[in-house]
């Protein structure tokens, strides 16, 4: 997701290009596509953004790897309007609170929020940011000394959710736990050594999720001021999973409780 300038970016690959489309059509300036591929996914794809208007740029390989910074472009690649998005967690929470005061009870929506403590791997963040999207998690936190941030292999393995997820990067993560607390959200730590499970755990009301990184977990001071710590149950030989398939897991048995009250 490399900048063009401050008002316009690149995007790469069907699936971020094609969530952009679907969310903000008239945010897309102009789509370059390889003239080489003539399969069936590229002719749909022109197809498609044709009808809806927005300028095509046929090109090569070499021009799109310049623009993509890279290879993994599939042949698509769209310079985009910055979206404005919500610039703080503070002004995300209280919007949603907003929601919630106006709405009848059973429209009101609590809190997901996933926390990230030392997910550097831009593959892993992308795969979590991903699998938020899915869950319908508010936002994603990260701490900014030790945390991967969002670039072009972020974007891309995201597959869109880049676009849709705020992500916020935080100086200090252990305050910023505190002022979720605050604001009554539990905080529920995934730890190995932890005697309660996820699915003994009750994950309807306001929570943050808070998952560190495959082998070292989530930090001493993190899991401190958790409210609780609970465990995945393994089954088998392994004795964890990759951070972006514990989030899945925890975030889809969050999705379950709360979609089946």
């Amino acid at each position: 997701m490399a900048l063009a300038n401050s008002t316009s970016k690149i995007l790469f690959g069907f699936h971020a290009i094609n969530v952009r489309l679907k969310t903000s059509p008239k945010s897309v300036i102009e789509i370059y596509f390889d003239t080489a591929r003539k399969d069936a996914r590229m002719r749909q794809f022109v197809a498609k953004a044709s009808d809806m208007g927005v300028r095509l740029l046929e090109s090569d390989n070499e021009r799109l790897i310049k623009l993509a910074g890279g290879h993994g472009h599939q042949g698509v690649v769209a310079k985009v309007q910055e979206i404005q998005q919500v610039h703080s967690l503070d002004a995300l929470l209280e919007n949603l609170e907003a929601l919630n005061e106006n709405a009848p009870e059973h429209e009101q929506v609590n809190p997901l929020i996933l926390v990230l403590d030392g997910v550097t791997d831009p593959h892993n963040l992308g795969a979590c940011l991903r699998v938020a999207d899915g869950a319908g998690v508010h936002a994603v936190i990260a701490p900014k000394d030790n945390a991967a941030g969002i670039n072009a292999t972020v974007a891309k393995v995201a597959s869109g959710a880049a676009e849709t997820v705020p992500y916020f990067m935080v100086t200090n993560l252990a305050r910023t736990l505190n002022e979720l607390k605050e604001r009554n959200i539990w905080l529920i730590g995934t730890s190995d050594q932890a005697s309660k499970t996820l699915y003994q755990t009750d994950l309807k009301g306001p929570v943050a999720l808070v998952l560190g990184a495959e082998g070292d977990g989530i930090r001493q001071l993190t899991a401190k001021t958790c409210d609780e710590l609970i465990s995945i149950p393994m089954q088998g030989a392994v004795e964890s999973l990759n951070v972006s398939v514990a989030s899945g897991v925890c975030l889809y048995e969050a999705l379950r409780q709360r979609t089946h009250k």
